[in-house]
This record gives C-alpha cells, structure tokens and sequence, in this order.
C-alpha cells in the first residue's frame, strides 16, 4: 500500500452517544499512514448518517477516483466498517463499484485480507453487527415514541401555530406560537362558515401571517392534534385510535369536526347575505303589491341631492315608493312591538316556561346527540355479529368499524362542547334580559342602531315579507314572540286604570315556536 485517501465520518446522534469526533478520527488515520509509510492523496470529512451512500463528500471521493486517468491499485482508509457503511446491501454494492475502478476499501481496526477466502467472513459480521445495532436503535425509538404518543405527547416537529420546547427535565412538549397560532384559530372558524373554500381561506390567511404551502395546508387543518387530539398509528396488529393530547388545543374538538364536515361536502353551505345601503335597510323584505316579486332598492340623482326609492324587481313594473316615507312608516309602526316595562317580567315567565317544558320533554340537543351515539354503536354492533357471523369479510367489517369510531368521536366532541341545562337556563335567562331591554325602547334602538342591526331586528319581527302599496303593509306571518307582545299589548289597551293584567288566557304554545328569532342580536 503506497497511497491512500482518507475517509472520516461521524454523526451526530453517534457524536452524543459514543463521543465520536473528526478529529480524532482523522488523527489516527494520519499516524496510520506514518508509521507504513503511505502517502495521503486527500482527507474527505463528513457528517451525515452512513444508511446509504448519498453523502456528498463520500460522492466527490468516489468521483475522484473513478475519475483518474490511471486505474492503478488505490486504496480507502477509514477507521471501522460502520464509518463505511451500515446497511449491508448497499456495502456490498459499493465494494463491487470500487472494485471495478481498482480501488481497495479497508478499515484499520478491522483489516480484512481479500486474498483469504475465509476473510469474508469476517467481513459479513463487521457489516451486519452497525446494521443490527441500527435496526436495534430505530425498534427502540419507535417503541418510546409509540410510548409517547399513548401517553399524549407530541413526537415531531412542531406542525403551524406551535412550536417545540422542553420542561427543565428534558421532556419535549409543543406550545402555541403567536401570530401563528391566532392564524390557525381564524382559519378553523371560517372554514366552519362554510362560505370560503380551502384555498380561499388559506390565501386569506397569508396576510394573517401564516405561510403555509397548498398541500401543507390541507394536511394541517385535517391533524386533529389542533383540537388537543393525539393519533397513535396503527402498528403490529394494534389498530389506530386517539388519545387525549398533553398540550393546549388551539380550537374545540366540535369546531374540529365541523370543519372536517365542510372539507367532506356533509355541511350545507349558508345563502349569501344581502347587503343593504343605509338608506334602504327593508331593501329584500318587501313584496310588490301588483306582482308579488321582490322590491329593491336605488338612488337617483336629484339637482340637489340623491334621492332614494324601493321599486319593483321587474323594470316593466310601475310599483315606486319614496324609501323615506316607508322607512318612517315602518319606524312608527314599531310601537306596536314596544314591551310595556310592567309586564316585562311575565313576559320572560312564559318564554322560560316553554324553555323548561322542552327539556323535560327531551327534546334538547343532548338526548338527540345521545341518540345517535346509539344509533352508531348499534351498527357496529350488528357488523360485529355479522362478521362473527361470516356474511362479511374482515375489509367490510374494517370499513365499518372506522366510519362508526368516526362518527361516535365526532358526536362525543360535540356532547361534550354542549352546555349543561343550567347554563343553557342561565344563557336563555341573558338573552331575555336584552330582548326586554331591547323591545322596552324598540323605536329608539332601531334609530340608533347599524344597517346590519337593523336588518337583523326586522327579520326577528317578520319571517316572511312584507307586503307594501304605499300606506299600510300585510304579511302574512309575524313571529310568534311578537305575536305575544301584541297580544300583551292589546290586553294593555283595554284595561281600565287600576285593573290587573290577566294571563289566564295567554297559553305558553303562543311563544313556543317563535323563540329563536326573538334571541337575535
């Protein structure tokens, strides 16, 4: 051996765990090649993991000396065999490259003699002892990350809106990072709208300050583990499932799921709102009196000023109302709706009296929920017996066994998100508080309030469109919450100065139906 080019290489989990180092590697080949006098062509230091051999400095050694013009004998020093490789497939394989260009592989602590047969031997157990200590290493790894997982803990890299820390004894955990995880937050409550799409959203988001590319995107905001949820994969004939994460969720597991129904085409997506110039806000409640279609609204230019109009949806139709003079009509026509403050207090009664009669008729959304989670398992139960059975392979049954677990953890989420029937009393009980303060002073709330507010407060009065020829409007329906407050308000009427206020004839059923539309804000 007259020359040789060295070869160093170390890792970095083997740097932590065995104390390895270039240098020290390096320095031992050196007083190798002094002491048989071989002449050092070149020093090739590398850092990076030896399971195969795209290497960038091992790919310009090799280039090297596939590269010379003479192919006379050259050798390779390193200090063992795992330096060279730990996979014994792709040793073997390289050793036949370097053969082909005359080119010598050896280690100095583990020389082998190629001119003994037997010295392969020896060769195979160097190769495969790196490899089965890899193999070792990586079971190990998997087997306390699996740990990990079952235990609620996060094993990767941080995905958007976290980051990735340590507690003071070592153990990793992921955190919420801002402005990122505020991004993520937004992200998952418009999506639950239903009214962007995906890629929408997500270029919305940019701004918000989350870069995130498409694919990624889609992947994030399907990972559970933004709702506190671990997913431990399937492994060994243990099937996957979810265990509750050990750090701080970003979003409800119901809005989670919620989201997923939007992705998946299972949530309906919501009407466009219609938006209303502030001069025109009954611009879509109002039906024209000669051929019923809807009236709108626009503005024409005056020599003083810009004047505004409702008019029929139809240019062939002749129907024109002043938008001033039907605004005060429908502003004076209020008071019909104002809650007497004496009777406030009855009025709330009977609302929280239907509210009460509900639950204890199970009809609220807990005993629903329940019933679907039911409904579920016994579908898996049937699949079971049917597998048990035969007449269902195991791929079926799988299949069925994964929507079920599905569905039941999505209405699990959602039964725990529900608020229990005390705080639902104590939320109606709020609610009533500002739609008696709202109704004691409607006219002077409607004045003061946004075009929004107000569209919102005439579609809680009426339900279905008004009817206007120009003095006096009909409809049809009136929802029955202000149905009740007119009645209240007829009986004011015709009560005589010091009577008492009868509700003998005012049956809960009046508000029964109409409870939601009075809750609007």
């Amino acid at each position: 051996m007259n020359s040789a080019y060295l070869y160093v290489r170390v890792s970095t989990d083997e740097q932590k765990r065995k104390g390895y180092s270039l240098p020290e590697q390096e320095d031992r080949l050196m007083r190798y090649c002094e002491q048989n006098n071989i002449e050092v062509r070149g020093i090739y230091r590398e850092d990076y993991s030896a399971k195969n051999f795209n290497r960038p400095e091992w790919t310009k050694l090799l280039n090297v000396v596939k590269g010379r013009k003479k192919k006379d004998q050259e050798n390779i020093l390193f200090i063992k065999w795992d330096r060279f490789s730990r996979n014994i497939e792709y040793a073997y394989q390289m050793i036949g490259i370097l053969r082909g260009v005359n080119v010598q592989a050896m280690a100095i602590d583990q020389p082998i003699d190629f001119k003994i047969p037997e010295s392969t031997v020896m060769l195979a157990v160097y190769l495969a002892v790196p490899e089965s200590e890899n193999t070792r290493r990586a079971l190990n790894t998997l087997t306390g990350m699996r740990r990990a997982r079952k235990a609620g803990r996060w094993m990767s890299t941080a995905p958007k809106g976290y980051q990735n820390l340590s507690h003071s004894d070592g153990r990793k955990f992921i955190a919420p990072k801002q402005p990122e995880a505020a991004a993520m937050q937004w992200v998952f409550t418009e999506l639950s709208k239903g009214v962007y799409n995906a890629e929408q959203v997500r270029k919305q988001a940019f701004s918000k300050g989350l870069k995130c590319e498409r694919n990624n995107f889609w992947k994030i905001i399907r990972n559970p583990v933004y709702c506190g949820t671990i997913v431990v994969p399937p492994y060994e004939g243990e099937e996957m499932y979810f265990v509750k994460g050990q750090h701080e969720p970003l979003v409800t597991e119901s809005l989670f799921y919620e989201v997923q129904d939007v992705l998946n085409g299972n949530k309906r997506i919501p009407a466009t709102k219609v938006t209303s110039n502030e001069m025109l806000p009954l611009r879509g409640f109002l039906e024209c009196p000669l051929c019923s279609r809807m009236l709108t609204g626009s503005a024409s230019k005056g020599r003083h000023s810009r004047y505004y109009y409702y008019h029929c949806s139809d240019n062939t139709c002749k129907s024109r109302f002043k938008a001033e003079e039907v605004n005060k009509y429908f502003e004076d026509d209020l008071i019909n709706f104002q809650l007497h403050p004496g009777i406030s207090n009855h009025f709330k009664a009977i609302v929280l009296d239907v509210f009460k009669s509900e639950h204890r008729d199970g009809l609220d959304e807990r005993k629903v929920i329940a019933d679907q989670m039911e409904e579920q398992e016994k579908m898996l139960s049937n699949a079971r017996k049917r597998f048990m059975l035969e007449e269902i392979d195991a791929e079926d049954f799988k299949i069925i066994k994964s929507e079920c677990n599905d569905a039941l953890r999505m209405l699990e989420a959602k039964l725990t998100d529900l608020p229990n029937k005390a705080d639902s009393l104590k939320t109606v009980e709020n609610l009533l508080n500002l739609v008696v303060e709202k109704y004691s002073n409607i006219q002077l709330h409607y004045k003061g309030a946004s075009v929004a507010e107000k569209r919102k407060l005439i579609g809680s009065i009426y339900p279905q469109n008004l009817c206007f020829d120009g003095k006096q409007h009909r409809t049809a329906y009136l929802s029955e919450p202000l149905s009740l407050i007119m009645l209240i308000n007829k009986q004011l009427q015709g009560i005589k100065k010091g009577e008492k206020l009868s509700f003998d004839n005012l049956s809960p059923k009046v508000a029964r139906r109409g409870i939601e539309p009075l809750f609007l804000e």
